[in-house]
């Protein structure tokens, strides 16, 4: 971290304590993110997070979302949790596009408590002695074979890159999509536009041999499904146990 960071920092330090907000157990690297997502302005920074507190104490006053709330989501069976990446030690997500039912989505508030879910049991998986270790992004690849034409969801990729955008700012690493027959890349083409920049570079389709490679060679063969080229089982995200605490892994 240099020193023009390090400044930044003090001063969002100083905007969100003068807002009475506490942030004496927040990271540096989560208020660089906040940063990052702000282009560097303090000012802009410190009212995100502090719009990201109040949000965080309104959508999930446990600190988490109950299993219980998601039920029939989880039910799908259609997102998995593997572990972290052989690359970088980032946690590992895999969603299979054909369990999804664009039914899902059509309860907004439903389908955002199962998004916030993920994102935060992902990110407390690579929490180390219960603690952040500032490299919490999010790696995940989304499964598209055998995918029906009327599973491709419009409306739950819009509510989940809006979550993330609004409410985990720099925890997407990379996304993968594997297996994308043509007319979802023609989907994509047209819905992708609409992303930042700094999404869309960040999402990469899988179509090739080298590709492939290089896709193992990051994720790594010991956390990979069999069916990607590795060697484990997929894991349901709701039977992964997390030995550190989920409750607000951003603060």
């Amino acid at each position: 971290m240099d020193q023009k960071q390090e400044m930044a920092i003090s001063k969002m330090r100083e905007l969100v304590e003068n807002q009475g907000i506490s942030s004496q157990k927040c990271v540096d690297q989560t208020f660089l993110r906040f940063l990052k997502a702000k282009s560097m302005n303090p000012e802009k920074a410190a009212k995100m997070y502090v719009e990201w507190k109040k949000w965080r104490e309104e959508f999930v006053p446990l600190g988490f979302i109950p299993e219980s709330e998601i039920a029939d989501a989880l039910g799908d069976n259609k997102i998995y949790l593997q572990g972290l990446t052989k690359i970088g030690q980032q946690p590992f997500l895999v969603a299979k596009g054909n369990r999804h039912s664009t039914s899902a989505s059509k309860d907004p508030l439903q389908f955002k408590k199962f998004i916030v879910y993920l994102f935060d049991k992902a990110i407390a998986s690579s929490f180390k002695d219960g603690k952040q270790t500032g490299k919490e992004k999010i790696i995940a690849a989304v499964d598209l074979k055998s995918i029906p034409y009327k599973s491709i969801d419009a409306r739950a990729f819009t509510i989940s890159f809006q979550l993330l955008k609004a409410y985990f700012p720099g925890r997407l690493g990379k996304l993968y999509m594997l297996n994308a027959p043509g007319f979802f890349v023609s989907f994509w083409k047209m819905f992708s536009i609409f992303l930042d920049k700094d999404i869309q570079e960040n999402i990469i389709f899988v179509s090739n041999e080298k590709e492939k490679e290089s896709f193992v060679k990051e994720i790594g063969e010991e956390i990979l499904p069999e069916e990607y080229g590795g060697r484990s089982k997929l894991i349901a995200i709701q039977d992964v146990i997390i030995h550190s605490p989920i409750n607000n892994p951003l603060s």
